[in-house]
């Protein structure tokens, strides 16, 4: 979903939603990543990044890409609120 597309409150269809739903789940299963790692390690990563930069964790999104096809990536979308002035 774009920006506009949120802005105006625009939503996936529940195919489009299915869909990528099915395509998480194949992903994972190719890479043999066991059930229940993605959220730990999201986890972490918020914990790591939130002591340098303030983020809106309820946006964040953590996710597996294979779409250059061999090569696997680690995506994370995580909405910036500003810099820390103080660090954790």
């Amino acid at each position: 979903m774009g920006f506009l597309d949120a802005l105006f409150g625009r939503r996936k269809s529940s195919k489009q939603v299915a869909k990528e739903r099915l395509q998480l789940v194949l992903s994972h299963d190719r890479m043999r990543i066991p059930p229940g790692i993605l959220e730990p390690l999201k986890d972490d990563l918020i914990d790591v990044i939130s002591n340098y930069i303030e983020i809106e964790e309820s946006g964040i999104t953590v996710e597996f890409d294979d779409s250059d096809g061999d090569t696997r990536s680690l995506v994370a979308s995580i909405p910036v609120i500003g810099m820390r002035r103080d660090r954790r």
